[in-house]
């Protein structure tokens, strides 16, 4: 057990130095130094920039300790199918070019609902209707909200 635990250790030691020798990478468009940031950081910035393409209701939500999957979630409103379709492609790039890249995205807004999952937070994009439905605000009330924007 303790050979499994050491190498373990090692991996994410390893893990941790690349991310550290990568503290900065350059924007793939302009070419200025983007500093990398925390899971939160990463999280607020896709609040924030979902807020600037017109979402509405946009919250974060930290759920470390009780979510297995993620440790923040980032549940946000759009007003159309076509609306969370594009909200979500811009995010993935914007949030690419800061050095994330999404492991998974699951549905193209026709369903009401896009799912984008990056490494330690998962964005929600719903309609409005689709939102309250699934009320995952309620369900992740033990959560505590980071931010709030509308």
């Amino acid at each position: 057990m303790q050979v499994g635990h050491t190498i373990l250790s090692d991996v994410c030691s390893s893990v941790v130095a690349t991310i550290r020798a990568m503290a900065s990478s350059p924007d793939v468009e302009t070419g200025e130094q983007i500093e990398l940031q925390s899971t939160v950081d990463y999280a607020r910035h896709a609040a924030e920039f979902l807020s600037e393409r017109l979402a509405t209701d946009v919250v974060v939500i930290n759920v470390e300790g009780i979510c297995s999957y993620a440790d923040f979630l980032v549940i946000a409103s759009g007003e159309t199918d076509r609306h969370l379709d594009a909200m979500a492609t811009d995010l993935v790039r914007e949030i690419r070019k800061r050095g994330l890249h999404a492991g998974h995205r699951e549905g193209e807004g026709q369903g009401g609902w896009v799912l984008i999952d990056f490494p330690g937070f998962v964005v929600h994009l719903f309609s409005h209707d689709t939102r309250g439905y699934y009320s995952l605000d309620s369900l992740w009330a033990r959560g505590t909200e980071v931010v709030r924007l509308q």
